[in-house]
């Protein structure tokens, strides 16, 4: 096997869509899927990996010649604060073992994930530009931003084609949530469709920038598919899908389960919420690559309860 695509982290709410949609699009012989444990339900290659052991992670790349890696693998924000240094090590170590191990075996391409987590203080809350000074106050925000500036290093020194999206909270119906401070916008759902009341950890009118699943893939792909000379920006690109708060959520389901009951009760995560953009400018990425979001709020809702009612 030459020219495979490998994915890191693949059992996670990104990592489930991204490898099946991968397998769609190359073939099935093409995609290899990686995490820390098999997944039961997925029909592909799969290889037990832990991305933090760069000797397991070049024997991979030999075997099946690698060109593309997708790396997911990272503890996310809310659980990252529950052991800072952990998600520190976990998510830096990872990313660093892969940008070596590509660079010393021929892997063309690297997509790495960042996130919004990365803008803090000092960023604007509306329209966050892409140009901004990152002070993140959260672990995983520190790790990626960090990552940001690891890919773009790699790629002025070394060539290496490393490409990378900020992504805001994604939405989808495809797996349960995995941590992450913007996950009431998955859960929220889940508790709709059993008629059951939601707890939410957020104020109501805490507003954040999401994006739906298929936005997030559709943009993963083209941005990686897109001519090298296009890719303007080496540390990462802002994406935006459409920015709500929890009651404008609660309000779009209301339109379909009028009964549906909100209740509010923000925890640790609000303050992590509070410090993080409530929209985001994403005209680099519009620009440089033609991205464009196709799911605004009412969208998104009604596919989430359509999917989640099957």
């Amino acid at each position: 096997m030459s020219n495979a695509i490998l994915i890191t982290g693949s059992n996670g709410q990104l990592g489930t869509v991204l490898r099946t949609s991968l397998q769609q699009k190359y073939g099935k012989d093409k995609v290899i899927a990686s995490d820390l444990r098999p997944s039961p339900n997925y029909d592909g290659i799969f290889e037990t990996l832990d991305a933090t052991n760069e000797e397991d992670l070049a024997t991979i790349i030999k075997k099946y010649g690698i060109k593309e890696i997708y790396h997911l693998a990272a503890i996310l924000s809310a659980n990252g604060e529950k052991n800072p240094l952990a998600s520190w090590n976990v998510n830096m170590m990872a990313f660093l073992n892969v940008l070596e191990a590509s660079r010393l075996n021929g892997v063309e391409k690297i997509f790495y994930p960042s996130s919004i987590a990365v803008f803090g203080e000092s960023a604007a809350l509306e329209n966050t530009p892409n140009d901004t000074f990152l002070d993140p106050l959260t672990a995983y925000g520190i790790s990626k931003s960090a990552g940001e500036m690891w890919a773009n290093y790699y790629f002025h020194k070394y060539d290496l084609d490393v490409r990378s999206l900020r992504y805001p909270g994604v939405i989808g119906y495809q797996s349960i949530p995995g941590g992450g401070t913007t996950d009431y916008a998955v859960e929220i759902y889940h508790s709709a469709v059993k008629e059951e009341a939601f707890n939410c950890f957020l104020k109501e009118d805490e507003t954040l920038p999401m994006i739906f699943m298929e936005d997030a893939i559709r943009a993963t792909i083209e941005l990686m598919e897109a001519p090298r000379e296009k890719i303007k920006i080496r540390t990462s690109y802002n994406l935006a899908g459409a920015s709500f708060s929890p009651k404008e959520v609660a309000a779009s389901i209301k339109e379909i389960y009028p009964r549906f009951e909100i209740i509010y009760a923000p925890d640790h995560r609000q303050e992590i919420a509070a410090k993080w953009p409530n929209s985001i400018d994403d005209s680099a990425a519009r620009n440089d690559w033609g991205w464009q979001a196709e799911y605004d709020l009412k969208k998104m809702t009604a596919t989430m309860i359509e999917k989640l009612r099957r």
